[in-house]
């Protein structure tokens, strides 16, 4: 039996990516910001904990964004924690999509009592403040890059699953579900193959939203004290720079734009996915 498929999620993207301005916005930014990170070797025009003599000196063509209260290159550093983030984002948020797909696809289509089951405990975690969560996490197992991805990941699921579920208990209902049913096919194979294949579009949409809190969750820890020390991130940065704000405001303030700009990237990437992706949303843009 052959089954008639959706387009896959590529094919829809490259289709109406001249339709959407949100995409091609975020796609633009977010183009730049890999360039940024992948080749900071030869964009940086210093090492990213290189210490100079040039202590607190404003932008200037010296350095071009100036230096902070050890010397060290403002430019730099930016540019070397595009890494940080966006590998911290992009990984957190992959691991609460997976995490999310999977159970809200077993929620909603096997419902009963394993239905119930995962409801409750997504409840749970809805009901849980997740930044304290996380702080206590941090606190118990260390900061580095890798606890810092994984706990993100582990606690900002919950959405994702939500989204699954519903559109599983959707799909568990079309023809070519129960035409899949009728052939003897496993139910197994059936939520894999048919169910989550299907009902993956909102969540891609969402998780690169989820990329967004993840850097800043991951900014929110640093500019506490409890990022990973061994790296430069921009929250890291920001928080250096919290004892300059007077006689060294670039500090804190180049940093925290490229954050805004790489959340506000991510959002609009979303944004467009989601109308890309949602009919719907698509033929009202």
């Amino acid at each position: 039996m052959e089954i008639t498929r959706r387009p896959h999620t590529l094919q829809r993207v490259l289709q109406h990516i001249n339709s959407v301005t949100q995409l091609k916005a975020g796609l633009v930014i977010l183009c730049l910001l890999l360039v940024m990170a992948v080749f900071a070797p030869l964009i940086a025009t210093h090492g990213p904990q290189e210490l100079t003599d040039d202590l607190t000196v404003p932008p200037g063509s010296g350095h071009w964004l100036g230096t902070d209260g050890l010397g060290r290159d403002v430019f730099s550093m930016i540019v070397y924690g595009a890494r940080t983030s966006l590998v911290i984002g992009v990984t957190a948020a992959l691991i609460s999509g997976v995490i999310g797909t999977v159970l809200g696809g077993i929620a909603g289509f096997y419902r009963g009592r394993t239905d119930t089951l995962l409801t409750e405990l997504n409840n749970v975690f809805l009901m849980m403040p997740t930044f304290f969560l996380i702080l206590i996490v941090i606190a118990f197992f260390g900061s580095s890059m890798l606890n810092v991805m994984i706990v993100i990941g582990l606690t900002s699921w919950v959405g994702n699953a939500r989204l699954m579920r519903a559109q599983a208990m959707s799909l568990r209902e079309r023809t070519f579900v129960l035409s899949s049913f009728a052939v003897g096919e496993s139910r197994t194979r059936i939520l894999f193959r048919h169910i989550m294949p299907n009902g993956i579009f909102p969540i891609i949409a969402n998780t690169t939203m989820n990329i967004s809190a993840a850097i800043l969750t991951e900014s929110s820890l640093s500019f506490l004290g409890l990022g990973d020390p061994n790296i430069v991130s921009w929250g890291q940065i920001v928080y250096n720079g919290r004892s300059y704000l007077t006689n060294g405001w670039w500090i804190s303030t180049f940093s925290g734009l490229m954050i805004v700009i790489t959340v506000l990237a991510f959002y609009l990437l979303g944004d467009g996915l989601n109308k890309v992706l949602s009919p719907k949303l698509r033929d009202h843009n």
